[in-house]
This record gives C-alpha cells, structure tokens and sequence, in this order.
C-alpha cells in the first residue's frame, strides 16, 4: 500500500496547486517519476501496484540468503549484503538502490530491525582557563585557478575553555618537524600555552599506546620535555574524547575551505587567519553562547608563558628546514627571505635549516655551519627581505665587467673593439653577451685569442659567433691531435714524372677491328 499512499499524496498536493519540483522535494522523489504518478489515475494506479506485489523481482531468487544473513548478522548494512552477494554468489546485476529498497522491505515484512550500537554519553564540565588544548589534523580537496583539483591539509588547535582557535594549512603532509613547528606558531598567536594538549594517536606524534605507558616518537618526545606540558592521548578509535577538535577541523574545512578558490599557501593561510578573526573567533559559540574571543581575553592572562620561539629547533638535533626555491629565496611566516644568487640547483638538495637568535633569522646548509644568509626577522607579512648582495654584482657596472674579461686576452686592442662593436649592436643585451664570452674563455682558453682574430676578419660581431668559432678550432685542434703519430709516407723522385706511358701503333687496332 505504501507506494498507492505516495500516488495519491502526489495527486493532492497537485491539486493543492504545488508544482512538480515542490512535489518532487516533498516526496522525496524524481520530477520524472512525480511526472509518471499524475499521468495515473486512481484505478490504474492501484491495478500497477497490485502487479508489483506479483512480479518477479530480480532479487528473489536470494531471498533466503539475504534473510539468513539478516538472522545470523542483525546489524548488517545493505551495503555489505551487495557485496556478499557479488563475493559468495558472483551476483552483480542489482544496483545499490535496489539492494537498499529490498533489505529495507525484508526487515519490514519479517520483523527483523537493524541493530544499533550505541554509546551513552554525558555532558562534561566545562574545563579552567588555561587547562587544556586540542590539536587535531584534517585534510581536503580544493580547485585552484587553473582549475586543477589538489589536496591540501591543516593543523587545527583549540583552547577547550574559550573555544578560540588557531589554523596552519600546507600544500604538502604534515610530518612531525612541521607538527612541532606550528605548535610554536599557534603558542605565539595564542601568546602563551595551556597546562594541558589533548592529541589523536597520530603516527606524527606516537608510536605505541603501550597500555598507558605511551612511546612517542624521537622528535616529539623531545620537544615535550623541554616544553613541559602535559599530554592526554586519546585511546584508539575514540574520536569523541576531542570532539571539540574534531568540530573545530570541520567547521576550517567546510566554513572556510570548502568551494575557496586555492592561489598559494601563504595566501592561503593570511586568509585562514583572517576568517578566524572576523568568523572562526568572532561569531558566538553554539554551546558556551559567547563569543570565543571575549572569552579568551579573559583566559589569556592564564596561559603559561613560552620562553622562546623555535626553542625546540636550537637545542636538539631536529631543526626547522625550508626549501630553496628557483627565485633564490626561501618561505618563512609568509614572508620571503633571499639566499645568495646560485644557492638553488636545478637537480641538487635545496634544502637549508634556519634557526632565529636575538631577532634575527640566520639561514644554514647544516645546522650550526657557516651561514648563508642572515636577515632581520620581520613581523609582517607578504614582505620580501633581500640582502643586495645576494643579486648579480651590478655595483661594478658593465664597464668592470668588460675589464675583467679583456685581461684573458693578449690584444687588448683587438678585445676593446669587440666589446665596444658588440655593445653598440646589442645594448639591451650586452650583459647576456658578455656572459657568452666569458662562457668561452673558461671552455676554450688557450683558443680564445684566434677566435677573436678571425671574428673581427669576418665582421662576426656577436658573442654567440665568438663562442662558435672558439669551439671549432678546440675541436679542430683535438681531431689534429687524435691523428697517429706513426703514418708511413711515400717518397717520390723527380725520375717518376719523366716517365711516359707507351704508345700502340695504329695498325695493332687495325688489326684488332678487322678481325671483328
């Protein structure tokens, strides 16, 4: 009788003036089956309903398993009973709507209710100021300008008393470095710690729960000994124990990530903070019915203070690292910071650690090596702190730069009317130029002088053909030298050259042709 309800619910609602897609949304069906409903009458509606009970449907002939399987396993999904039913019957004919409508109407007919685990709870009181944090990892997917999908993932913290929150996004995974990393970050926005950080067993971050006696991994127990909070650790598979973390990673990816347009990480995360001002942190708390930054205002003044940024970094092995990129210049706290020009190698290692010592961020390739960089530590954002030395040396000017590259030649003439020739023709490019010749002068030295002779000879004025012409005589010169020293040579006497060939008399082929 149920589906003869439906008909006539979809006839009255039809009557009542609702439109189809109104109807179809009330009814919780398609606008083409509303569509095949009011083309039925109330008779023929109930002669195809009564077909329906008689009909073979493609499910029947495992009626009987589905049911024994429903007895044996109450709390079995319909999801589970299709792929049963692919696995022990090779059946895959039935959609998983079909397998959904037919369990359902099962459980119906032979009394046979899902079963339902469910665990009771109770509301908990509402923590101190300063108690306790939670930390919790997430991850989505997101599309950027170009239209690409990619995955980016996000650190979430959250003071359990104020519901303030804190989020650190990267466009790579967390490894335990990064976790640690933005612990200090969120500690220096927060200005201050909590007694107490609740964490998930993330591989990141433990090892083994060991029936309480929890193993941590290397680089976490460090860093949790020298900032002496203490930890609780949820059990397995008990996410409810930080629900408020768990929301908090929601409400980050849903309310702000979700259908957010991606342009870069730094942007990115300006935002995320940005949001968390103006939405996150501002809007009122569903539970606490206050607004989490008031709250904290009062809780700040609690939090246990940090001693130093980046603490951890200095005083174990572990050191916060970042990668050189094709610019010259490495990504801290969304700032840019330049390294000297020729520190990125296209196939090399580009990565170099960085520590901060009495504001000032100093950049290594070993940890405590010789410094490559070291820049004031800005405050701001978006900013770019370059050293002018770390550009190409244009403090000598172009001038310099032909001088020192006339001292590889011996006519000195000759180099200042080539250079002087190739600067008039190509003064946008002269630099370029002169980096040619220079090229040339380290990889053929010893033939560099010819090659000039020969350039100014054909009024060859350009770098490129200078290097060309160098590059034929080296290798001219290694063909000439590749040759045996030991080549046998005929001698040949004036004598040789009197010598004239015989001459046959005309009557020889006389002879010869007249016998043909």
């Amino acid at each position: 009788m149920l589906k003869l309800e439906v008909i006539v619910e979809v006839h009255q609602l039809k009557k009542q003036g609702f439109k189809v897609a109104a109807i179809a949304r009330k009814c919780n069906l398609s606008r083409t089956t509303v569509y095949e409903y009011l083309e039925r009458d109330f008779e023929e509606a109930c002669r195809w309903v009564d077909n329906l009970k008689i009909r073979q449907r493609k499910l029947d002939p495992f009626q009987d398993q589905i049911l024994e399987w429903l007895k044996e396993h109450p709390d079995l999904s319909a999801s589970q009973i299709s792929d049963w039913l692919e696995d022990c019957c090779s059946y895959t004919e039935a959609g998983d709507s079909t397998v959904r409508t037919y369990v359902r109407e099962l459980r119906e007919k032979y009394h046979i209710p899902k079963t339902v685990t469910f665990r009771n709870y109770e509301a908990v009181e509402e923590l101190p100021k300063a108690k306790q944090m939670q930390v919790d990892l997430g991850e989505i997917k997101i599309k950027t300008f170009e239209g690409k999908w990619i995955k980016i993932y996000v650190v979430a913290f959250v003071l359990s008393h104020s519901r303030y929150k804190y989020a650190e996004w990267q466009d790579r995974p967390f490894n335990t470095r990064d976790v640690l990393r933005c612990h200090e970050n969120a500690f220096e926005y927060y200005g201050g710690r909590t007694d107490e950080i609740v964490y998930d067993q993330d591989k990141l971050m433990t090892v083994s729960e060991n029936g309480g006696d929890i193993i941590y991994t290397e680089e976490f127990q460090a860093y949790k000994q020298q900032s002496g909070f203490l930890i609780y650790l949820c059990k397995a598979a008990d996410p409810e124990s930080k629900g408020k973390i768990e929301n908090v990673v929601k409400f980050v990816k849903n309310n702000f990530a979700k259908n957010r347009v991606f342009d870069q990480i730094d942007t990115w995360n300006e935002q995320c903070l940005a949001w968390l001002e103006r939405k996150g942190n501002y809007q009122v708390h569903n539970t606490i019915k206050k607004r989490p930054f008031e709250v904290f205002a009062l809780e700040k003044p609690h939090l246990r203070k940090i001693s130093s940024l980046l603490s951890f970094e200095s005083n174990h092995v572990t050191s916060i690292t970042r990668t050189v990129h094709k610019d010259n210049i490495i990504k801290y706290k969304s700032n840019r910071y330049s390294v000297p020009l020729g520190t990125y190698k296209p196939h090399g290692e580009n990565t170099v650690y960085v520590r901060i010592e009495e504001e000032e961020l100093i950049i290594e390739k070993t940890p405590g090596g010789v410094p490559t960089a070291t820049h004031p530590l800005s405050r701001g954002k978006g900013q770019l702190i370059k050293n002018t030395h770390h550009s190409r040396d244009r403090s000598k000017g172009i001038r310099a730069y032909m001088d020192t590259i006339k001292n590889a030649f011996n006519d000195q003439e000759k180099i200042q009317l080539f250079l002087e020739e190739i600067y008039r023709r190509y003064p946008r490019y002269i630099r370029d130029q002169l980096q040619i010749i220079q090229k040339a002068v380290k990889s053929f030295e010893p033939h560099v002088q010819s090659a000039l002779n020969v350039c100014i000879e054909k009024a060859l004025w350009s770098a490129n053909d200078f290097h060309d012409v160098a590059k034929h005589l080296a290798r001219t010169q290694e063909e000439f030298n590749s040759l045996p020293a030991d080549i046998p040579t005929i001698e040949m006497t004036s004598i040789h050259y009197k010598d004239k060939a015989s001459v046959r008399e005309l009557d020889g082929y006389l002879k010869i042709l007249g016998g043909m």
